[in-house]
């Protein structure tokens, strides 16, 4: 029988990001991003066409890479510490691990190897589950859909 650990902070549930029902619409995402510039999802999806439109991977880095900060930043409004779990089963917590995500591929890409490590290990920290969606996926999500 496994144990929740209880000392471990709880774990960090997002709000909806407004950005994700202009995605869902079909609003490009660098619109969105000049919308929402606060938000991950937004950061994320723009990283994400970019690097399935075959751009160059500085491009797609620095984009994952202010996706990464704008995550940050909301994780820490939300009381997130520096640690702890952020559940990719809530889907407004989707954007940030999708930023984490396409950086952690950007930084690859760019052979920034250690990083990419420091990255995987953010993710799995978040939630040991996630990159398995994250990799499966290959989509970022869009809608606040299946919460």
């Amino acid at each position: 029988m496994m144990r929740e650990n209880l000392l471990a902070p709880a774990a960090t549930l997002l709000p909806t990001d407004p950005a994700s029902q202009l995605l869902a619409a079909g609003k490009p995402a660098a619109a969105v991003v000049m919308q929402h510039p606060e938000s991950a999802l937004a950061w994320a999806t723009l990283a994400q066409q970019s690097r399935l439109a075959g751009k160059p991977a500085l491009e797609i880095y620095a984009y994952a890479r202010v996706g990464y900060h704008r995550g940050l930043d909301t994780l820490r409004k939300n009381g997130w510490r520096g640690h702890g779990s952020v559940p990719y089963s809530h889907a407004p917590n989707r954007g940030v691990l999708t930023a984490l995500y396409e950086l952690q591929l950007a930084a690859t890409a760019i052979d920034e190897t250690s990083e990419a490590a420091r990255l995987t290990q953010f993710i799995n920290d978040s939630d040991p589950q996630a990159l398995t969606h994250l990799t499966a996926n290959q989509q970022p999500p869009v809608t606040e859909e299946g919460d």
